[in-house]
């Protein structure tokens, strides 16, 4: 592969060989801390990138150093005829790594396919295993449907597959333990997510976080403590502990009380071709009008380059005077 000019590396020294691809903004369930249960406002269908401008993007993007891809959403299982995305993404040179996260509602029917074009790593969204509670969370009463998807997947031979929980106080800290069995026993590691301020209701506040430091404690007391794991990839988001009997491992994404911002290698594509430096910015950078309007791929890659040499320090959840980003995480993909 041809490369051209210096890797991507941004004000602060951060090394940027990580791009999240969300195919779509449509989803299949409703979530109250991410979407409305009704009158969803989606992109026009015209106005999402097309896989060949999706493939066209990552093929210059992977000349800069870019060789690990996630797909994300929305809830890109909706979106027809993933599996080839993935299998022309996964031909391009300099791409290592292709994972997805899903809700899984749709997996059981897909696993399959996406497996043989070459997807190696899943992320499935499953904040508890009570039907009850899974109704009153994502609206939508789908947890069986979901707990098949895990089991094809399983079934399917992923390298790697996690369970993602976001983690609300007040609400999910009787299924920490539940979880954190079901992982155990099926060989998933389940990843704790604190609950982050990308609702579309501006229903967030620190207050409702469960925090690590309370799972901790919560696995604490039914397994014993748990030890940290070395990173192996200080970049990577997830902190790992091991539990003391050395069965198997849970992760946690503690963006609000220990934010891994300065680790950060990522960068983020959204459905309508707007490239992010964050997660959490407050601005984007239109490549859509650059894939659809003529540009050759050395424009594409200058404006790549200006986008991650104008990313900030961190998103500052942390500071009195955060604010959110316009779009939740629906339209900028998980």
């Amino acid at each position: 592969m041809e490369s051209h000019g210096t890797p991507l590396i941004d004000s602060f020294g951060r090394l940027h060989d990580n791009l999240r691809v969300s195919v779509t903004d449509r989803c299949n369930i409703r979530c109250y801390y991410c979407m409305p249960e009704r009158d969803v406002e989606f992109v026009p269908r015209a106005e999402i990138l097309t896989f060949e401008e999706i493939e066209r993007f990552v093929r210059i993007a992977a000349t800069l150093g870019v060789a690990k891809l996630r797909l994300t959403g929305g809830e890109p299982l909706v979106r027809r005829d993933l599996d080839r995305l993935v299998r022309s993404l996964a031909a391009i040179e300099g791409i290592r790594d292709i994972a997805l996260t899903t809700n899984g509602v749709l997996l059981a029917d897909q696993a399959e396919a996406l497996r043989r074009a070459g997807l190696r790593r899943l992320n499935v969204h499953l904040d508890t295993l009570e039907r009850d509670k899974f109704l009153r969370i994502t609206r939508r009463d789908e947890l069986g449907r979901v707990l098949e998807g895990l089991e094809a997947a399983r079934r399917a031979g992923f390298d790697s597959i996690k369970i993602n929980a976001v983690a609300v106080k007040g609400l999910t800290e009787s299924d920490a333990v539940p979880l954190a069995r079901f992982g155990r026993q099926h060989g998933f590691q389940i990843r704790y997510i604190e609950f982050m301020p990308l609702d579309a209701q501006g229903l967030w506040d620190r207050s409702r976080v469960l925090l690590m430091e309370d799972i901790l404690r919560l696995l604490g007391e039914e397994f014993g403590p748990l030890e940290p794991v070395p990173d192996p990839d200080p970049r990577a988001p997830a902190l790992e502990y091991r539990f003391p009997d050395g069965q198997g491992t849970v992760g946690f994404i503690a963006s609000v009380s220990r934010p891994f911002c300065l680790n950060c290698n990522r960068i983020r594509l959204t459905a309508d071709g707007h490239l992010r430096y964050c997660l959490f910015a407050l601005e984007e950078t239109d490549v859509k009008s650059l894939l659809r309007g003529g540009a050759g791929d050395e424009e594409i890659r200058e404006t790549i380059r200006r986008t991650v040499a104008a990313k900030w320090l961190g998103h500052e959840i942390q500071r009195a005077g955060f604010v959110p980003p316009p779009r939740p995480m629906y339209a900028i993909g998980g």
